[in-house]
């Protein structure tokens, strides 16, 4: 009986216990409830309603099912954004990801005796900290048809006018993608750096002793044994590239020139709701939302199955 009634004694102080982790996790579960959950079955649900503003007169909300996923679809130019957005997030991430590794591979490296590395670390994740408003205003500044890029350029006898960068689709699509690599490459470096601190070191010591250079060294321990890292940064970058608004909506002055060519789907959602046309916003929305949780689930079933391979 005594060893039963601590028994019960030790349970009772568990469940003591865990009541203080349930109201600590209360404040969270009511913010994420409140700002996440509701919004986004409020949206689904708009989304099946016509509902907009024509001049002064209210339209709807009135019922029509899927027809603002047909009208999304039937829509042109719904593919050319899609593109948009695709491709200037492959220009920013691609050189993210690269030099993010190569960064956090030698601050990491304890055989290398980088002096300063901290300070180096400081100044790499700055840029992160800046405002995307305050970044696009700064290239809006310096690569405009006045502005000290091409004066420069002409200075030392490169071109012989100004070169109209907002003019051209690549330089617009390449300042954009130049800019998210800037702003996020050294977030990304600090997290690739963790994982790799994390490695055990006498697996390097013991490829080392079988002779392998640094080359086999980083593709045989290093980047299998980072691969969960790399698959969140991957993805929460590639969410981070479909939700790009402000540094096209800034550096394009809303308008996505020059030929749409800058336009991002949430430039395109945005013009929605400026519009007050909230059926066809909510409907974007959860196009938006279905895109984002495939292209999740693709790269992660990719990532792992490269794993089991191996």
């Amino acid at each position: 009986m005594k060893d039963s009634r601590n028994t019960g004694q030790g349970k009772s102080k568990v469940v003591k216990y865990n009541k203080w982790g349930y109201i600590f996790l209360a404040p969270f579960v009511i913010v994420y409830v409140t700002f996440q959950v509701v919004p986004l079955f409020s949206t689904i649900y708009n989304s099946f309603f016509e509902n907009f503003r024509s001049g002064l007169i209210q339209i709807g909300p009135n019922w029509v099912g899927l027809e603002n996923y047909k009208k999304i679809f039937s829509t042109p130019e719904l593919m050319q954004y899609t593109k948009n957005t695709l491709i200037m997030w492959i220009i920013g991430f691609v050189p993210q990801i690269i030099v993010s590794l190569m960064l956090g591979q030698w601050f990491s490296d304890v055989r290398l005796k980088l002096r300063c590395s901290g300070f180096f670390k400081t100044v790499i994740y700055l840029p992160n900290l800046i405002m995307a408003s305050a970044f696009s205003m700064l290239f809006f500044a310096l690569f405009s048809d006045v502005g000290p890029v091409n004066g420069m350029l002409m200075s030392m006898g490169v071109i012989d006018e100004p070169f109209r960068f907002f003019a051209s689709v690549g330089a617009t699509r390449g300042l954009v993608g130049l800019m998210n690599f800037l702003m996020w490459f050294g977030n990304t470096t600090i997290l690739l750096m963790a994982g790799i601190m994390g490695i055990d070191v006498s697996l390097f010591e013991a490829a080392e002793v079988d002779g392998a250079n640094s080359w086999k060294r980083f593709t045989r321990i290093t980047l299998p044994l980072l691969k969960p890292i790399l698959i969140y940064v991957i993805i929460t970058s590639m969410i981070g590239g479909i939700q790009m608004f402000d540094v096209p909506q800034i550096l394009t002055n809303g308008k996505g020139t020059p030929a749409d060519s800058a336009t991002t789907l949430i430039m395109y959602l945005n013009r929605h709701l400026f519009s007050k046309n909230y059926g066809m916003g909510g409907a974007l929305s959860v196009f938006l939302f279905i895109i984002t949780a495939i292209l999740s689930l693709v790269i992660y079933a990719i990532m792992y199955r490269k794993r089991d391979k191996n």
